[in-house]
């Protein structure tokens, strides 16, 4: 099976220049990767793989590093991606929203990972999350009571209920 990815130019600048991550995903998932300007193509006998190897650089795309990233090679986790512009139109507020979910020195962002086992990266106009099924739903429950306007108290609240790390 063969499958494409196109990754931001910026990702795509630091992939041609870190290749050992690209041999390193290579290696552990028996894909063959190349990179031509934007565009990753993955070849692979196994469906599943290609498609698992496809969402690592989608990973990396969204900021994630190597490490994190290849946590999506195992079939229990997954990546969530949140799309900030539908929770706010103007640059500004979306750099406003975007500073909820991470809090003062990241602390929101700290405290949504711990308390569900995930990793998330905000990103450019996203905000990604890795983790767990169950555990990802809860994090990105908690980012979206953030982004629609409630109180980080009642996200920690919410956390505190669902605790699932």
């Amino acid at each position: 099976m063969k499958d494409t990815v196109v990754l931001t130019e910026e990702r795509a600048k630091m992939l041609r220049n870190k290749k050992e991550w690209v041999e390193k995903i290579e290696r552990l998932s028996n894909c063959k990767i190349s990179l031509e300007d934007q565009e990753v193509t993955i070849e692979g006998n196994d469906p599943i793989t290609v498609l698992r190897v496809k969402e690592v650089f989608r990973a990396l795309n969204r900021g994630f590093d190597l490490n994190t990233a290849l946590y999506l090679l195992d079939e229990n986790y997954f990546l969530d991606i949140i799309d900030v512009k539908d929770y706010g139109k103007s640059r500004e507020r979306q750099i406003q929203l975007k500073g909820r979910v991470i809090g003062k020195e990241g602390s929101i962002k700290r405290m949504i990972e711990e308390k569900t086992g995930t990793k998330i990266c905000v990103h450019g106009k996203t905000i990604s999350i890795i983790g767990r099924w169950e555990n990802l739903q809860v994090a990105r429950k908690a980012i979206e009571m953030l982004l629609e306007g409630k109180m980080h108290s009642s996200v920690q609240k919410f956390l505190e209920q669902n605790f699932v790390a």
